[in-house]
């Protein structure tokens, strides 16, 4: 048996919510499947397993809060040491509760002459302000159904809304013929954005507190990279155009695969290398806030690998589809702020990674060159903020100087 447990999607995450599970007891499951969401103050995010076998039983509910490292539930899995097992026959879920439950025994059977006590019904509880108390997913699957939290009642003590009395809301007393519902998978609790903006705050001023930052910049040529994109770009479909944010990410991996000491995690008092080089690509959510999850093996992808996965990524964070995988390992994080018109920008490094690079918009400059004339020449601000416990001022140039020796030759990268 393998306990699938709270997995850590950031340095300061100290639980989730679970909203919704996507595999039920009986259901087999293999490496990277999506069994559940959860939500945290980045959002709801999909989590993945990474071992094979069934679903052997739900030991938190959806609308639990699960603190990190906590069982979410029992796999049933094959090893050389363990017979295979059979699927065992789904069983409903325990009922719904606000924290995480023991592992349900298996009740006693209850007699048909004798049915069991209605359970009262409470008034819905609101919190200071008036905010009703509801779990994400009732309040998720309340919003998809059109319906009013202020008209419910609940089973809980206390009188939180959970989604059971939502669905017994709808079954029970519907009052028009309903509108095509929309399915709850496709409906994202929204982003509490005031939390999410204190939580970042959080974890910068540590970041400040704790990492001896140091600041590097350079301006890099890059009209080889700007020409070399036109060419390429000519005799492509709008959609399946290279953008020079693509050039830059494998730049940095590059660069990163040559000098490994900014690719990594300091962690209880030592560096730790990274074992690939997974790029944390900052995207902007709709309505403000920031995420940015990991681009995995970029110095192994092409640059039209990369560009597929920059679309993809951009496209499911806006959609509130991160996962796990994505949102846990980055090890080097690149911002770029071109898009937005900013000249440069010097990031804030994310423990327990040691360093994060900046991109600012591409600018025409005056370049000297050899003949001792001046060209206008486009160039992009480049800034490095690394951890001097890591790394140091010479160091992280030499690093600097291999993103702008990959950017001069585009058609190698």
């Amino acid at each position: 048996m393998y306990e699938f447990r709270m997995p850590s999607l950031g340095p300061d995450m100290e639980s989730g919510t679970l909203v919704e599970w996507l595999k039920k007891p009986g259901d087999a499951v293999s490496r990277g499947d999506i069994v559940a969401v959860v939500e945290t103050e980045k959002g709801a995010i999909e989590i993945e397993i990474f071992t094979a076998g069934v679903m052997q039983q739900w030991l938190a509910q959806e609308g639990a809060v699960v603190p990190v490292g906590k069982p979410l539930a029992m796999i049933a899995t094959e090893t050389p040491e363990e017979a295979p097992m059979a699927a065992p026959a789904p069983t409903p879920p325990p009922r719904e509760v606000t924290g995480m439950p023991a592992p349900a025994q298996a009740p006693a059977p209850v007699s048909a002459k004798a049915p069991s006590r209605p359970v009262p019904l409470m008034p819905v509880a609101r919190e200071a302000g008036g905010r009703i108390k509801a779990s994400p997913a009732a309040r998720a699957y309340a919003r998809a159904h059109g319906i009013d939290l202020g008209t419910l009642t609940s089973e809980r003590p206390g009188g939180a809304i959970l989604r059971a009395d939502v669905e017994r809301m709808e079954t029970a007393a519907p009052t028009a013929p309903p509108a095509a519902p929309v399915p709850l998978r496709k409906t994202k609790p929204g982003l509490d954005l005031d939390r999410m903006r204190h939580v970042i705050a959080a974890a910068m001023t540590r970041s400040k507190r704790e990492i001896p930052h140091y600041y590097l910049s350079t301006q890099i040529n890059v009209r080889a990279a700007t020409q070399w994109l036109t060419g390429i770009n000519s005799n492509r479909k709008p959609e399946d155009r290279l953008l020079l944010n693509a050039l830059l990410l494998k730049a940095v991996a590059i660069a990163a695969q040559a000098y490994p000491r900014c690719n990594g995690f300091y962690e209880d008092g030592a560096f730790r290398q990274a074992g690939g080089v997974h790029i944390g690509a900052a995207i902007a959510i709709r309505g403000g806030g920031l995420v940015a999850p990991a681009i995995h093996d970029c110095n192994h992808k092409t640059l039209d690998e990369l560009m597929t996965a920059l679309r993809d990524l951009t496209g499911r964070v806006r959609q509130g589809a991160i996962r796990s995988s994505e949102i846990s390992d980055p090890s080097l994080t690149v911002t770029a702020l071109g898009e937005r018109g900013v000249d440069a920008v010097f990031g804030v490094i994310y423990p327990p990674q040691v360093a994060i690079v900046g991109f600012g918009a591409p600018r025409l400059a005056p370049v000297a060159h050899a003949d001792g004339g001046l060209v206008a020449e486009p160039v992009i601000a480049t800034s490095l903020a690394a951890d001097h416990r890591v790394t140091d001022g010479r160091y992280g140039a030499q690093f600097l100087s291999g993103i702008a020796q990959a950017l001069q030759e585009p058609e190698k990268l």
